[in-house]
């Protein structure tokens, strides 16, 4: 503990001291980490929402406007709940545009420039999202673009595959880029810690010759790039925690109405914990990489 608090008093005072530098390896790991944790935000809260469009509509029907009872009837005969369809919902052409008028109130006016409704009446249709009903669900849209009646089918599992498939990509990309800028950081702490090395370096001359433990040698060096670390990580989260703050009543609220998703949230707590931790750890190895090559 001695030994401890001799490093943590000497890496606060050398970080003091050489405050200009220290700002920035700091800097560096914030930037590393905003990014890594402005990636993750983004993938996670695309995550929830391919979740929350899994659990809604998958299949839709559209119907031509001179579909009569008898179509209806064959069609509501393919869609019967069973193994397969979980539920449907009939929407009438009024209940369409009402819905179009109340997601896009934007574009309201432009529907209300045409002349009659020019939405079709359709079936949403709820299916069992399990990966091997997929060959049996694409039997069933094939079934039903070949129905009397039936305009268009379209089959939502598909894009969001692609959507999923695309998350994947941004969040590769995030990792790449992050660990880049981890790199970075690490190389940058190394140097401003090697900095501090050479303005002491009589002063370890001096404890190498009377026998010090490299306890006291090294450790202050090592604590000063776990407190560069950990300062970088802290003011990382709190940057991106105020931007999520400034852009969530704007910006954010409003999208996650229109995607149908209950909220956007911030990342959880164990993730943030995470990211303080990989800060300190990448400042503690940059510090740890100048003290056993100085020392």
């Amino acid at each position: 503990m001695r030994a401890l608090r001799y490093a943590f008093d000497e890496a606060a005072g050398s970080l003091w001291r050489g405050r200009q530098s220290g700002i920035l390896s700091t800097g560096t790991i914030a930037a590393a980490l905003f990014v890594l944790g402005g990636f993750l935000l983004i993938t996670l809260n695309l995550e929830r929402l391919g979740a929350e469009w899994r659990r809604a509509a998958e299949l839709s029907v559209y119907l031509d406007d001179e579909a009569t009872p008898t179509d209806l009837a064959e069609i509501e005969r393919l869609l019967a709940p069973g193994s397969l369809v979980v539920g449907y919902e009939f929407v009438s052409k009024e209940e369409a545009l009402r819905r179009f008028k109340t997601a896009f109130a934007d574009l309201a006016s432009a529907v209300d420039a045409v002349d009659g409704n020019p939405l079709p009446s359709s079936y949403d249709v709820r299916l069992n999202a399990e990966p091997d009903a997929q060959e049996a669900i694409a039997g069933l849209a094939a079934k039903l673009e070949q129905a009397p009646g039936v305009a268009d089918v379209r089959y939502e599992r598909e894009w969001l595959d692609r959507l999923l498939g695309a998350i994947s990509v941004i969040r590769g990309m995030g990792l790449a880029l992050g660990l880049v800028l981890t790199v970075a950081a690490a190389l940058t702490v190394a140097n401003v810690v090697r900095l501090g090395l050479y303005a002491r370096r009589d002063e370890i001359e001096i404890m190498q010759l009377v026998g010090a433990p490299q306890a006291y040698i090294r450790g202050p060096f090592v604590v000063e790039g776990v407190l560069q670390g950990g300062i970088g990580a802290t003011v990382a989260l709190a940057v991106l925690a105020a931007a999520f703050l400034a852009l969530r009543g704007p910006y954010l609220v409003p999208l996650a109405s229109a995607m149908n998703l209950s909220s956007v949230r911030f990342l959880p707590l164990e993730l943030c914990l995470v990211l303080l931790a990989g800060g300190m750890l990448v400042g503690c190895l940059g510090g740890a990489v100048a003290a056993m090559g100085r020392t």
